[in-house]
């Protein structure tokens, strides 16, 4: 195998440890390395695969191996390369393959929360290097004698920029360091005798330099690379040395191309043939590219194919276009210019898109035929391992569809996919089962037709078991095996040494059978370079084996005394990684234990690793390998520590949420507290960018106003240096639909036409509904009109239109969260005029002033209009007169008919009229004239007093001809002249009361009581009111008071109870006194009431208590002659002790506490800080003076202040280290009290100072819901002084 030697100081990563338990290697055991779970990606992956193999790490087989077991099996491991044997590969298959934990799997929909994640790519990448390792060649270690490996060499088919230097490569190692010499066309290749032409040093690699001239065209040919030391010759691969060709395009002059419409075509390239084969595009001279579709579209050959001609094909110029890989250039082909003959030049937008297109212009349909390939059957050969590319592209009208069939079975639904609208069948990576008949049928509605394509696979060699380098004991017996297969089958040539092995020297050994070479009882000089040559038609397959004879007692190649980390529950696999010859037997041993380790839990293979099925707490200790073989043994150390899992126990979960919302999403985790905890967040599989809206914390994601963008996958990634969790939710985000786009009218009528669009995305809102709106340039420009509205699951409506407008359309989606925005505007479509077929609305005759009528109607919009020039004839007269009609053309809205009678009824017509003619004959309306005011007031008026707020009005209707108008109401005006008591102010202001329409009584209420007031009658029609009546004055009599104002009661002692209060707002009559009703109450009993009678002047009383425990309830009214008027109730105070028991909570809300409370703690503050500042000052410290004298566990806790600095969660301090073997490295120590608050641990420094902090934080799953009701304050650092 070939192999690089690890950089000075470089360690490389053990892929296979990755992938089985998230194993690390400590930081000082082995420079950086880490098997574990990282923080990489598959960029790493890659690093680490340039960098394969490792080190030599590897084993010998067992000295006694028989023939048949003796294939060899290698896996990379932390240790190196180990060897398995046929029988131990076999196992290794079997084993089952235990993921890191905190992988797994989640698929969108079914699963109600997400869980574990798959493992990323890069995982995946080291675990197939950790596979591809099994079967790698042997590692010897460099210093010790070998024969060449060839480690890089150039590709077979080596093609080269003209521009460059060449460059083929050649490397290899060896101990001694090999020397190189070349072929080129099976020839020695003497580089000294040519100038332009060296070797690297150190190397074989071939430089060919053209700065000084030259042709790189001279160089082509066929080169091989021999290297060679003492044990003997490695070969590499014939490389064909090619040099990049791009030629220019001939110059031609194409003639133009004319076809009927309808006809198919082909526009054919013809590209200069370049190695290697350029890229081929179509674009016009104006290098705009050449819309493909299925009638339109270029072929693999690189030919332009019209299934059929269309008019607007040639609205351009077609050119074809080759792009060369290694110059980077493009070449044009001069342009094709197309001239389309047919039956309709008119190239109408309309008939574009007609559902009949072909027949709407005039194009004869034709059923399909083949354009590529011709005929109806055609056979293909392909490689297996390469691409198949099936094409078919048929001609016809209308354009035909093109499917897929294989006979006898189904097209490979994993490889197979279709390109260039269905023409093109790829299936990738072929195999022999791929081969058949494989046929693509083309169909119209006029017929179908079919071409069978025959494909052959054949193949060039592959490998079935690759000879691999053989290292053995003198004496041991070996094997190497060659075999390959490939259609037709490869034949296969041994050579040794770059010679073939009939030439070679006899080697009574060595013997050959077929593809095998097996060598019995080795011996020194059987070490050589055996070469296998196994090629057929379709190419070859060339490898070296060396085999190797050495004596070598055992050594150890990993790092000694190694720190592996491993997590909990995990499988993990211990690797000591030797070499010797013969093959060193190996056991391990824990903690020193003589009992060798295998069985149960453990498993030993034969390369010496020992695996640990499930990892458990009692496996942390010190395992020891040993070597052992007939030249001597040795041993190596590992120290295994297990650390808890890193597990996320709350999880992000799926949400939707609308645009502009806030979402959080959740991610607690719980991991090993000796592990140093990252998380982070992807958004589809990629690292999310914290922006602005986003805010990350411990345990939480919230995104602030949530847009469209955000929708996606988001995936919490907790992570330590040995494992990690993922979890994985969907964000959800529902917004306004997309606008419809690419608005079509077709069906073109003069009444309707047909409007079709295509919907926009919903933004995962269903579209509920879509509302089309118009436009159009006449009456108002610019401004949009609703026309109709669409169920959301149609996206074509035929609408129906009006004459004479030159619509503009656009159509607005709608779902749940709101309206999209409009589409961008359909192309416009005016339709002719006619006569209008309808007459203004809301048609009304009215006066504005006594002698006139103003005639208005609301105006037709443009879709009523119908014509140009709409104006409108109006007609008049009066009713009943039969009188000829009046009429006049408005071309507004209103006409004013002058010198009216007063209020005289017309009948009015308002008739619409274009440049095409009148509307239909419009109906009457009635409309009035102007109003004058009544010249009349209403007789007989009558009042009756109902009670002391109300009275009855009675009087006369008034004629109708006095009206001069139409009678709206009786109005009623009264206002309160004055009060029967004497000195009491009152408002004079006029009110009214109206009685609308023809009535002959009514009733005024909300009067005042023991009242005088005056009334006057009108009549009101809409110019106003009319001539008062006669006034008639009326008193109201006594009513019942107002409740008395401002009742107080105040207890000023035990034993009385004083009541005041003030006169009523509103005595309504003659005061004769109060009255009081009062009882004693005590919880739900209730003594008897008592009443007690005042004079009108008495707003005083005094209630002696009876009961020193009971409270009062008092109700007070005032009375006059009618009666008691409203009361009003107030309760006495509560007793002081039940005062006190309701009350005392309320006192911490009142000023003066809050006051007395802010000062006493000011000065408690005070008086804490000069004592804290007093004791940092100049206190004394109670710690030892000295650092001799130790600090044992039994000393007491001194009186005089000393501390007791216990931690009781034996937590390191902040700003220590921990040291590989878990003890805490001490940082830089003041000796002052750094910071202060509850709890805390306490250390001293060599000088007896103490040192530390206080505040420990507590596990955040400890304290979450239980939060100290303590806060850090200077207090609580006194008190812990104390």
């Amino acid at each position: 195998m070939n192999r690089t030697t690890a950089p000075s100081g470089e360690r490389l990563i053990d892929l296979c440890a990755i992938w089985d338990a998230g194993v690390s290697l400590s930081s000082a055991a082995w420079n950086g390395a880490s098997c574990g779970v990282e923080r990489r990606r598959l960029n790493e992956a890659k690093k680490v695969s340039r960098r394969m193999p490792l080190s030599p790490r590897i084993s010998h087989p067992p000295r006694k191996q028989s023939l048949e077991s003796s294939y060899i099996f290698y896996t990379l491991s932390q240790g190196g390369w180990e060897m398995l044997s046929s029988v131990q590969e076999v196992q290794l298959k079997q084993l089952e393959v235990t993921r890191p934990r905190g992988l797994g799997n989640r698929e969108r929909g079914q699963v109600p929360r997400m869980a574990r994640q798959p493992a990323p790519p890069w995982v995946h990448a080291a675990f197939l290097l950790c596979l591809l390792s099994l079967g790698g060649a042997i590692e010897i270690p460099m210093d010790l004698t070998q024969p060449p490996t060839i480690t890089k060499q150039s590709v077979k088919d080596h093609i080269v920029d003209p521009r460059d230097n060449i460059l083929i490569e050649c490397e290899a190692k060896g101990n001694p360091a090999p020397s190189f010499h070349w072929t080129r066309n099976s020839r020695f290749f003497n580089i000294a005798k040519d100038p332009r032409v060296s070797m690297r040093r150190r190397s074989g690699t071939l430089v060919i330099d053209f700065r000084s001239g030259g042709r790189p065209e001279e160089y082509e040919g066929e080169y091989q690379c021999f290297a060679r030391n003492k044990f003997g010759t490695a070969l590499s691969n014939r490389i064909r040395l090619q040099v990049s060709k791009s030629p220019l395009w001939p110059k031609e002059n194409l003639d133009p191309v004319v076809v009927q419409e309808g006809a198919p075509l082909t526009l054919q390239c013809n590209p200069p043939p370049g190695l290697p084969s350029p890229v081929i595009f179509w674009m016009s001279s104006s290098m705009e590219p050449i819309a493909q579709d299925k009638r339109v579209s270029q072929g693999h050959n690189g030919d332009l194919y019209f299934s059929n001609v269309m008019l607007q094909d040639m609205q351009t110029d077609y050119s074809c276009n080759a792009r060369f890989h290694f110059t980077h250039t493009i070449q044009q082909k001069n342009p094709f210019t197309l001239k389309v003959l047919t039956n309709h030049p008119y190239n109408d937008s309309s008939l574009r898109n007609h559902p009949d297109m072909y027949s709407a212009r005039g194009v004869a349909e034709r059923t399909p035929s083949f354009m590529y390939p011709q005929g109806t059957a055609s056979s293909q050969m392909v490689l297996r391992g390469m691409d198949l590319l099936l094409e078919c592209i048929a001609s016809g009208v209308p354009t035909p569809d093109i499917a897929w069939y294989k006979k006898g079975g189904d097209l490979p639904s994993d490889k197979a996919k279709f390109e260039n609208f269905n023409k093109a069948l790829r299936i990738t990576n072929v195999s022999e089962e791929d081969s058949g008949e494989y046929f693509c049928l083309a169909s119209n509605k006029m017929g179908s037709i079919r071409h069978t394509i025959s494909v052959r696979v054949k193949a060039a060699p592959y490998w079935l078991d690759e000879p691999k380098n053989l290292i053995l004991a003198p004496g041991e017996d070996g094997r190497l095996v060659c075999r390959a297969n490939g259609n037709p089958k490869p034949t296969v040539q041994w050579m040794v040494n770059g010679e073939p092995l009939q030439s070679a020297p006899p080697n009574p050994n060595r013997e050959v059978a077929g593809d095998t070479i097996i060598f019995r009882d080795t011996q020194i000089s059987s070490r050589a370079v055996y070469q296998c040559n196994t090629s057929n038609e379709h190419g070859y397959l060339l490898a070296n084996a060396f085999v190797s004879v050495l004596d070598v007692p055992p050594r150890m190649l990993s790092p000694r005394n190694q720190l592996i980390r491993v997590i909990l529950y995990n499988r993990t696999r211990l690797d000591c990684p030797f070499f010797g010859s013969p093959i060193p037997t190996l056991r391990w041993f824990k903690n020193g234990q003589g009992s060798n380790l295998d069985g149960g839990n453990y498993h030993v293979y034969e390369n010496g690793s020992l695996e640990i099925k499930m990892i458990r707490k009692e496996d942390q200790g010190i395992y020891t390998c040993v070597a052992t073989n007939i030249l001597g043994k040795a041993e190596n150390q590992v120290r295994l520590e297990v650390k808890d899992p890193t597990r996320i126990y709350r999880m992000p979960e799926d949400q939707v949420a609308k645009r502009g919302t806030t979402v959080q999403l959740e991610c607690r985790v719980k991991h090993d507290p000796s592990l140093k905890l990252t998380v982070s967040w992807l958004k589809d599989d990629e690292p999310l960018y914290i922006g602005n809206r986003m805010k990350k914390e411990d345990d939480s994601l919230t995104i602030f106003g949530v847009a469209e963008r955000d929708q996606g996958s988001y995936t919490c990634v907790a992570s330590t240096e040995l494992d990690q969790d993922l979890a994985k939710a969907y964000l959800t985000v529902l917004g306004r639909p997309d606008r419809p786009r690419d608005l079509e009218l077709t069906d073109l009528a003069e009444r309707s036409v047909r409007l079709t669009w295509i919907p926009g995305d919903d933004n995962n809102s269903p579209i509920t509904d879509y509302v089309v709106q118009f436009e159009e340039d006449q009456f108002q420009p610019g401004v949009w009109h609703d026309h109709s509205k669409y169920p959301g699951s149609v996206n074509s409506a035929v609408l129906r239109l009006s004459p004479y407008v030159n619509y503009q359309f656009r159509v607005i989606a709608i779902n749940e969260v709101g309206s999209s925005h409009p589409s961008l505007p359909s192309e416009r479509y005016r339709t002719s005029g006619a006569p209008p077929e309808s007459n203004p609305g809301d048609v009304k005759g009215e006066g504005t002033r006594k002698n006139n009528m103003e005639i208005t109607w609301t105006p037709m919009n443009a879709t009523s209009a119908f014509g140009p020039n709409l104006r409108y004839i109006v007609k008049w007269r009066r009713r009943e007169t039969r009188e000829a009609w009046n009429n006049v053309t408005v071309w507004g809205s209103r006409y004013v008919v002058g010198q009216t009678p007063v209020y005289v009824p017309y009948e009015i017509r308002v008739q619409a009229e274009n440049d095409f003619g009148k509307g239909p004959e419009p109906e009457s309306v009635i409309g009035y004239s102007g109003e004058d005011y009544p010249r009349a007031a209403p007789t007989e008026v009558k009042v009756r007093v109902m009670n002391s707020t109300a009275i009855s009005l009675q009087w006369n209707r008034v004629y109708s001809d006095t009206v001069q108008g139409q009678l709206r109401e009786y109005r009623a005006y009264y206002w309160r002249e004055s009060s029967l008591l004497k000195n009491l102010w009152v408002s004079q202001k006029r009110q009214q009361a109206s009685f609308s329409g023809d009535r002959l009584r009514g009733v005024v209420s909300r009067l005042f009581p023991y009242s005088n007031y005056k009334l006057e009658m009108v009549v009101v029609n809409g110019r106003g009111d009319g001539p008062r009546s006669e006034t008639k004055e009326f008193t109201t009599p006594e009513g019942v008071p107002s409740a008395p104002r401002r009742f107080r009661v105040r207890q000023p002692n035990l034993e009385t109870i004083n009541l005041e209060w003030d006169h009523p707002e509103h005595p309504n009559g003659i005061m004769l006194g109060y009255t009081l009703k009062y009882v004693a109450f005590n919880g739900t009993k209730v003594g008897k009431q008592i009443v007690e009678n005042f004079s009108s002047n008495q707003t005083k009383f005094t209630v002696q208590r009876t009961d020193p425990v009971s409270r009062y309830r008092f109700t007070l009214s005032a009375r006059t002659q009618v009666g008691s008027g409203e009361a009003v109730t107030e309760e006495s105070p509560a007793p002081p002790n039940e005062a006190y028991t309701n009350n005392q909570a309320d006192i911490a809300t009142q000023g003066w506490f809050i006051g007395l409370m802010c000062a006493i703690a000011l000065l408690v503050l005070i008086l804490l800080i000069v004592c804290f500042i007093k004791r940092s000052r100049g206190g004394k410290y109670p710690v030892r003076e000295k650092k001799d004298v130790p600090l044992g566990p039994e000393d007491p806790k001194e009186e005089d202040g000393s501390f007791d600095y216990s931690d009781e969660d034996n937590k390191p301090l902040q700003g220590s280290q921990t040291s590989l073997d878990g003890t805490i490295k001490q940082q830089e120590s003041d000796d002052s009290l750094v910071d202060y608050g509850e709890g805390g641990e306490g250390q001293f420094n060599e000088d007896g100072s103490f040192i530390g902090q206080y505040t420990v934080k507590k596990d955040k799953d400890e304290t979450e819901g239980n939060e100290s009701s303590e806060a850090t304050s200077p207090v609580n650092a006194i008190y812990s002084l104390a």
